[in-house]
């Protein structure tokens, strides 16, 4: 790792130089793909490099990071990448991105380190990252930004927020927080430093809107403690907790109360087991000697369930992940049994509803006891809620407000939260992702100049390939299937040779729709032969007619679209 602070060489400022621009790429038309941008004269810092998880329209797509094109040209200019934690909604896109701006510093807390640089070693290609630690004692100079960190409240320890203090006002970006009086394995929010960064003046406040719409204050992770407690107390068999891998504060929690109940934690999943391996070794996690067991050392008679507890992923349905693999009996040691009792310690993401009510379903066929944050308060979101929004914004008092990390109705609440504590509505800013932001020493505006924003998604190697276009046939291939016709024509008369072959998936099911598959054929052997072989563009020109023809007479059969594939073969 490297320890360094950098300062941008003096560049004369033009008029144009003399505004502050805040661009956010990726945080605030969805929950994830965290980056912003903020820029002045020749310097640039970024705050986070997250990555999106795809949508339910998007099949085979990995994961959705930020468009960078507007840093192209300008990667000189970025005088450092600051983390505000560890999550790979704001870590993310790392790998992809680093080494298309130049590999700049990454000023962040040790354990997001860790994880970044865990993470790092799955991409062979990608270069060596070089950091910076940082706590909320560290004062950096990065070009025109002297930059300080507050310590918040998240679900992993060494959560910040930024404090960028700029030659037109200083800006806060707060990262995701919540306030937490009495956290686990974490230090509380320094509300009193908060305090003194406000009244330094702030000119504007860039909040996390993800849990805006929900009253109230978010529970504390003690309440979290005291009702899995009650549950350890009760529980006649084991005890099986579904939750992020990267909840790191939750994973505490739970292996913290198994100690006391002398049982034995098995953990399950890649990413829960690395990010446990790092957290421990850097000392932020305490866990006794001889409480962790793996797997395959697990023997049922010399560890009864009342003496076991299983920490794993899956518990948003995610395919492959520990929960469903163990609801479905697809893991290699582990099956659901009657007396288990299964906690699903996370909230629900949007859109994942159905998937989870129906891994629920399965785990309940199968006689386990089902307990969610529903039922008992056995989750705390990671957070603000509007009182805690309120309280952020009385402590750091901004002259304006510009609500981040969320889908744009969220940020509408937020905005309105802040209005109602008296900021004028002309001063808070809910901006697009890739809309600038532009400050003076006068006042700040939302101007209407773009930078691209859009998604560039990965699938497998493969980073920003998959454009809309493919993403819109696959989903015509998921709803409706394909219909693959295949032609052989002589080469010298384009005369049909034999008749065409089709191959049907996820259309029909060919053996028991032989009408209409011999009747397509016979469509197709007929636009086969009505052609003109001295035409140029014979080829192009029957696949065009196959693929309009047979698309057109299998809507009117089925009212169904599938994808026609046609394939001409020339001999």
């Amino acid at each position: 790792m490297v320890y360094r602070k950098t300062r941008a060489p003096y560049v004369q400022k033009t008029d144009r130089d003399q505004k502050l621009r805040i661009i956010v790429l990726g945080g605030l038309e969805e929950v994830g793909r965290n980056m912003t941008l903020l820029e002045y004269g020749q310097d640039i810092i970024i705050i986070d490099m997250g990555l999106q998880f795809p949508e339910e329209d998007m099949p085979g797509i990995d994961y959705i990071i930020p468009n960078i094109s507007y840093l192209k040209g300008k990667e000189r200019n970025i005088r450092g990448v600051i983390i505000t934690h560890g999550h790979y909604d704001h870590i993310g896109a790392i790998p992809h991105l680093m080494p298309k701006i130049g590999n700049p510093i990454i000023y962040t807390a040790k354990l997001s380190a860790g994880i970044i640089q865990k993470r790092q070693e799955e991409y062979k290609n990608a270069p060596k990252l070089k950091f910076y630690i940082i706590d909320e004692t560290s004062k950096l100079h990065l070009g025109a930004f002297n930059v300080e960190f507050f310590r918040v409240n998240h679900n992993v320890p060494d959560s910040f927020a930024v404090v960028a203090k700029t030659p037109v006002g200083t800006i806060v970006h707060t990262g995701d927080f919540k306030i937490d009086h009495n956290p686990i394995n974490d230090k509380p929010a320094d509300l009193g430093r908060i305090a003194k960064v406000g009244s330094e003046g702030v000119l504007a406040l860039m909040a996390d809107s993800t849990d805006a719409e929900d009253e109230g204050y978010q529970i504390s992770e003690t309440v979290v403690s005291d009702e899995l407690e009650r549950i350890f107390e009760k529980a006649p068999g084991r005890i099986i907790i579904g939750t992020f891998a990267s909840l790191l504060n939750r994973v505490q929690q739970a292996i913290s109360i198994a100690e006391k109940f002398n049982r034995k934690v098995i953990i399950e999943g890649r990413s829960m087991k690395t990010n446990v391996e790092i957290a421990h070794k850097l000392g932020y996690m305490k866990i006794k000697p001889g409480t962790l067991l793996e797997i395959d050392h697990y023997n049922q008679k010399d560890y009864p369930d009342n003496k076991i507890v299983i920490l794993g992923s899956g518990a948003q349905g995610e395919q492959n992940a520990f929960l469903v693999r163990f609801a479905e009996d697809e893991h290699k040691y582990l099956s659901v049994k009657s007396h288990d009792t299964i906690i699903f310690s996370s909230s629900v993401i949007p859109g994942n509803e159905r998937t989870v009510q129906n891994l629920k379903d399965t785990l309940a066929r199968k006689g386990a006891k089902i307990i969610h944050y529903k039922l008992m308060d056995v989750h705390a979101g990671g957070h603000a809620k509007q009182e805690d929004l309120k309280l952020m914004l009385r402590l750091i008092k901004p002259t304006c407000y510009i609500p981040i990390e969320a889908n744009h109705y969220m940020l509408q609440i937020n905005a309105e939260i802040a209005e109602g504590l008296g900021i004028p509505k002309e001063n808070i800013f809910v901006a697009d992702d890739g809309q600038v932001i532009e400050f003076t020493k006068k006042g700040g505006r939302l101007t209407d100049e773009r930078v691209p924003a859009d998604y560039v998604m990965v699938d497998g190697l493969g980073v920003g390939d998959v454009s809309n276009i493919v993403l819109r046939d696959r989903r015509v291939m998921s709803a409706d299937g394909m219909l693959v016709v295949i032609a052989t024509i002589e080469y010298k008369t384009g005369r049909l040779i034999g008749n065409p072959d089709i191959i049907s998936r996820g259309f029909v099911y060919m053996k028991e729709n032989k009408k209409l598959i011999e009747a397509t054929r016979m469509k197709v052997k007929k636009i086969c032969e009505d052609h003109d072989p001295k035409s140029p563009a014979f080829d192009d020109f029957i696949k065009n007619k196959i693929r309009d023809d047979i698309g057109q007479y299998l809507y009117q059969q089925t009212k169904r679209r599938p994808m026609i594939l046609p394939v001409v073969i020339k001999v």
